[in-house]
């Protein structure tokens, strides 16, 4: 048994399955905070992983994964296969058939033309569609009949399983959005802020950065759920306070992410009104080193890394050298204690798919003072670094959180220690996960050098997180600055070893490219560097039953199932 699964099974199976259920609603009113508030209620404009779990509990997706990484039906009836004839021979296309009644909140009926237009809306060569990875090696997505949907890929596609499966990629109601594809979206608030949906709950009132109120969908598929009436989602704060507002005030019945130093979280805990509830899943907390110049004063859309490259950082062994001077293993026990282990993989899960990759794990002060030397750059007489008049001299930013600005601090001090100098910098995480594409400190504009947070993949399969990081994903105006390569990274070599593992059938093979593409952004170019693989943590109040936490999904994959503790 994994780690994962012990801490799924500890203390939630009293939890999981009371006696007996009374009507919808029947258990009033639920509340929920996450500190990183949302901004928007459309994934396909977000991507940031507080709107995609607040839009998780309207729009759905077709298939999900559950908490032991199984694909489970959501709104189909089967999960298409060679084997049941939903996948075809020749592995180029998959068919899902809809299950039968289904309905929006609205009360209209929920058919294929939904999903086709939901796959015209992401792929619309005008639209910013931050989960574009998922469609990727998309030809055609067609209604073969009302409740049945055909989606053709431009050749074999072993792994099929990436559009319209996991909260990433929800059905929109094309008659809601369908004068806001292309360019037309990020301006549709109304659509953007109040999506109808198949979901357990139904938007309110939804006030960007602040509060969604919801009700119960009275058209939801099972009569007899969610059993809670309305919800509250309150937005704002700290990891620290939200994690208050549950273990020691009961205020709040759920709190998201709570990202505390294992002491901290420990007093809290011992107030008695609640738990930490924990799984792994493929989190990890990284550092993203921006590879194109950061400077606001160049033209919108200019920045790439052939025209505008990084002034230091596109040189290897100044990126090299950062990551040799930090200690993985002391972040990871001041940050996580038993939550989090050092890792140097941007994949650290499933194991099938993890290189085994260990080199960046010893600290190496006096390398990275040597690799500095050898790239010209010579300390000066502040110990700063100097090199053809330039210092050596970075801004490194992340969202607000009392451990990432502990790890920018202890950071900040080995840089220090091979000369270079680092300025802080930390975003409300409302703004640096957001999507608002007029503001100048979203993780996706990255106008600093280098940047730290944590995502991770839904399911158990990295190929669309790997997708991520090709070429064309980079952030700019004409993807209302979306895309998700934020760091810019160019390699065609990366692109065609991508392309082959989605053209890939065998197991074995597809973990052997998967472990080159990690390490090729990893370990080779040091675009990313890895820091803690962390798990997933939220708080739970003790009247709140039924939470099942899932790392390998949206937390709020199960909130239909949530009921209060009598």
């Amino acid at each position: 048994m994994t780690l994962r699964h012990l801490l799924l099974g500890a203390g939630l199976s009293a939890l999981l399955a009371p006696a007996a259920f009374a009507e919808r609603g029947a258990d009033g009113h639920v509340n929920l905070i996450y500190y990183q508030a949302p901004s928007i209620m459309n994934p396909y404009l977000s991507g940031g992983t507080k709107d995609l779990e607040a839009s998780s509990l309207v729009i759905e997706p077709l298939v999900r994964f559950n908490p032991t990484g199984e694909m489970v039906p959501w709104l189909v009836e089967e999960i298409p296969t060679i084997e049941n004839g939903g996948v075809a021979e020749d592995m180029t296309s998959i068919t899902y058939k809809l299950k039968p009644g289904l309905k929006w909140s609205d009360g209209t009926d929920f058919t294929a033309d939904d999903v086709v237009f939901t796959g015209q809306y992401c792929m619309h060569p005008e639209g910013a569609c931050a989960q574009l990875a998922r469609f990727e090696g998309v030809k055609e997505i067609e209604a073969l009949d009302p409740q049945t949907v055909k989606i053709t890929f431009t050749g074999p596609k072993p792994y099929p399983y990436m559009p319209f499966v996991t909260y990433e990629s929800p059905i929109l109601q094309k008659a809601q959005f369908q004068n806001c594809t292309g360019t037309a979206g990020p301006s549709c608030s109304e659509e953007n802020f109040n999506p109808i949906g198949t979901g357990a709950f139904k938007v309110d009132e939804f006030r960007p950065n602040d509060v969604i109120s919801l009700s119960a969908n009275e058209n939801y598929r099972d009569p007899a759920l969610p059993h809670f009436a309305t919800m509250t989602l309150k937005g704002g704060g700290d990891a620290a306070a939200a994690a208050r507002s549950v273990l020691e005030t009961g205020e709040y019945d759920y709190a998201w992410n709570i990202q505390l130093a294992p002491e901290v979280l420990a007093q809290m805990i011992s107030a008695g009104k609640g738990e930490a509830i924990k799984t792994f899943g493929t989190q990890v907390e990284r550092i993203e080193v921006n590879l194109t110049d950061p400077s606001s004063s160049l033209p919108e859309g200019e920045r790439s890394t052939d025209a505008h490259p990084h002034p230091f950082l596109s040189d290897v062994r100044v990126r090299r050298a950062l990551s040799m001077a930090i200690d993985r293993q002391l972040l990871s026990d001041i940050g996580y204690g038993e939550a989090g282990k050092p890792t140097c993989n941007l994949v650290p899960a499933p194991a099938a798919y993890a290189s085994p990759n260990t080199e960046c794990l010893t600290q190496d002060i006096e390398g990275a003072k040597a690799l500095l030397d050898e790239a010209g750059w010579v300390p000066g007489s502040d110990g700063v670094r100097e090199k053809d008049g330039m210092r050596l001299s970075l801004l490194f930013q992340t969202s607000t959180n009392a451990v990432r600005q502990d790890f920018q601090s202890i950071i900040k001090q080995w840089w220090q220690e091979i000369g270079v100098e680092t300025e802080l910098k930390n975003v409300d995480g409302s703004v640096f996960f957001g999507s608002d594409p007029g503001s100048p400190d979203t993780m996706h504009k990255f106008y600093a050098d280098v940047e730290m947070y944590a995502n991770t993949f839904p399911g158990t399969d990295p190929e669309q997180y790997l997708a991520q990081y090709t070429c064309e994903k980079a952030p700019d105006p004409g993807n209302a600055w979306q895309g998700s390569n934020t760091n810019r990274y160019c390699d065609p070599a990366y692109d065609e070893m991508l392309a082959e593992l989605g053209a890939t059938a065998d197991l074995e093979e597809r973990g052997r490219l998967s472990i080159a593409l990690n390490d090729m952004l990893t370990k080779d170019s040091m675009t990313v560097l890895p820091l803690v693989y962390r798990g997933t943590s939220s708080a739970r109040s003790n009247t709140l039953g039924g939470v099942n936490i899932n790392a390998w999904d949206s937390g709020l994959w199960n909130v239909a199932d949530w009921y209060r503790v009598k």
